[in-house]
């Protein structure tokens, strides 16, 4: 185990919008105040073949999954060599995410691929790893896992809002309440880009550029007070979202009826725009950091304004937005390496916090 006060470390993150890889080289120092700085960071998109293999892998045969874990390894890998090499990077450790292929912690099961041991092989650098698999069996969530970095890298906000492919929030309950508890709160709000991109695709576009098809179109009254009343919302926290909730429930919504892919677009972006803006109300939410690929959908990011207008909304540069995520990972594995917690209960659910991660490569 590395112990160092001091650790440059590489976040590596993929997420189920399956935009691209993140890669994020952090440099922290300190102990009880923490310091820390984005040295590089850099997406790098998906061939085509990883996008259709990750866009079904939960319903290929164990071998091809299996094969996939190790195969996807080996790329992550060689993008971190290349990546320290464009950079000229002196790294001590990757923190790697990888790829969410079946969430499902009511089952004890949550499955990232990207095997740990095929990246280490490939960078020659110890690789942390399987981040969410001990909160899990400790009866909580195993996600969301920022929190902890929106706790401790972004202070001066009550509340991080993540648009990824599913939309998470984080605050702190005496940030937003009279209640004296200092506990972190977060949980998955709705599915973002994960359904804004599929509709996207249908039109021939990787995503909609700042919503201009979402706001062509028109608000279809029915689909959207269906997709409002799908049993989720009414769960109490903490909870999280997976890919096979948004296979089973939300996406047969978007293939029901003859409306217009540009309606649909603007059905969900008013969906996601009205849950949103539901926690930020209810939890009287008054200032807002948003990232993540949403956070440049101007559309989306103008609707929630609109239906949350005592909250101020922050979208910081392209640096945050874009990277937030993999900078936290690379947090996460510096936590991990310094034997600290860096999965919180409170937020999971688990049954104490909790230091998530295997190391490979040492």
């Amino acid at each position: 185990m590395i112990e160092k006060k001091s650790s440059t470390i590489i976040g590596l993150m993929s997420g189920t919008s399956l935009d691209g890889v993140d890669l994020a080289c952090c440099r922290f120092s300190g102990d009880d105040k923490l310091e820390w700085s984005l040295l590089a960071a850099e997406t790098i998109p998906y061939p085509d073949e990883w996008v259709g293999r990750l866009s079904t892998l939960e319903k290929a045969s164990a071998y091809d999954y299996a094969l996939a874990d190790v195969q996807l390894g080996h790329h992550f890998g060689r993008l971190v060599r290349e990546f320290v090499e464009k950079h000229d990077l002196q790294a001590d450790c990757v923190a790697s995410h990888g790829h969410t292929i079946f969430h499902q912690p009511h089952l004890g099961l949550t499955t990232q691929i990207g095997d740990g041991d095929a990246i280490a092989a490939e960078c020659g650098l110890p690789v942390v790893f399987n981040f969410r698999r001990m909160d899990v069996a400790l009866g909580g969530q195993g996600a969301p896992l920022v929190p902890i970095g929106d706790q401790t890298l972004f202070v001066d906000y009550d509340a991080c809002l993540n648009l990824g492919g599913i939309a998470n929030i984080s605050f702190e309950q005496s940030a937003v309440s009279s209640q004296q508890s200092d506990e972190r709160l977060a949980f998955d709000i709705c599915p973002c880009n994960m359904a804004l991109n599929l509709l996207a695709r249908k039109l021939n576009m990787l995503y909609d550029k700042d919503g201009n098809m979402a706001s062509s179109g028109k608000v279809a009254e029915t689909l959207l007070s269906r997709m409002n009343t799908l049993g989720y919302y009414s769960q109490p926290a903490p909870k999280s979202l997976g890919k096979e909730w948004f296979v089973s429930q939300f996406q047969p919504l978007l293939e029901e009826g003859e409306h217009s892919v540009q309606d649909l677009l603007r059905t969900s972006v008013e969906h996601i725009a009205s849950q949103i803006a539901t926690v930020l109300n209810t939890n009287d939410i008054k200032s807002l950091l948003v990232t993540g690929g949403g956070a440049k959908n101007k559309f989306l990011i103008n609707r929630f304004r609109e239906l949350s207008p005592s909250c101020d909304i922050t979208v910081p540069d392209n640096d945050i937005i874009d990277y937030k995520e993999a900078i936290i990972f690379a947090l996460l594995g510096y936590l991990r390496l310094q034997a600290k917690p860096n999965c919180l209960s409170s937020v999971t659910g688990a049954s104490r916090d909790n230091i998530g991660g295997d190391i490979a490569g040492l």
